[in-house]
């Protein structure tokens, strides 16, 4: 998968996940033991999993867009895949944090969004920094793979006919 393809894949599922996050039917109320949050619009468990209100799923959506943006070529994928792997692995530290969990009750981080955060931190660092095959290189090996198979003779290293008679071959 081409980082490109990570961008727009990541891109539609954070998109899909900030526009469901807005969807009051998505929402279940937060247990008692949840951290208490200030900004409680839209405040709840999406899908009854992830901790979200609404500045969380803006966060979501602008980072879908922009995946969506950079898997069509409008902004470098490569960009949006460091700038991911950055961003997600600081959130993901901080919902580890009791004190930081909800970003100064601002933004809820903890629960189940701590391990998609650093999940999706690992796999946009991996996208962020591997190295790509580019096409003219993988020309060139199957180039190499379709040539003719090397003569018995060179294989044995008898490079001259002429060695063959006193090889007792």
């Amino acid at each position: 998968m081409s980082t490109a393809t990570f961008a727009l894949v990541f891109g539609i599922a954070y998109l899909g996940a900030g526009l469901l996050g807005l969807v009051p039917a998505a929402l279940m109320p937060p247990p008692a033991d949840a951290p208490p949050t200030q900004l409680t619009l839209s405040y709840g468990y999406l899908l009854g999993l992830f901790p979200v209100n609404a500045l969380h799923s803006a966060v979501h959506i602008a980072i879908g867009a922009w995946g969506i943006m950079a898997g069509r070529a409008k902004a470098s994928p490569l960009v949006y895949a460091r700038s991911l792997a950055l961003f997600y692995g600081v959130l993901g530290v901080m919902g580890l944090i009791p004190g930081m969990n909800t970003l100064f009750g601002m933004l809820p981080l903890h629960g189940h969004d701590v391990w998609l955060h650093l999940g999706t931190a690992t796999v946009a660092a991996y996208f962020g920094w591997r190295e790509e095959v580019h096409p003219e290189r993988r020309a060139m090996s199957e180039r190499r793979q379709r040539e003719l198979p090397v003569a018995r003779e060179r294989r044995f290293g008898l490079a001259d006919r002429r060695q063959l008679e006193y090889s007792g071959a």
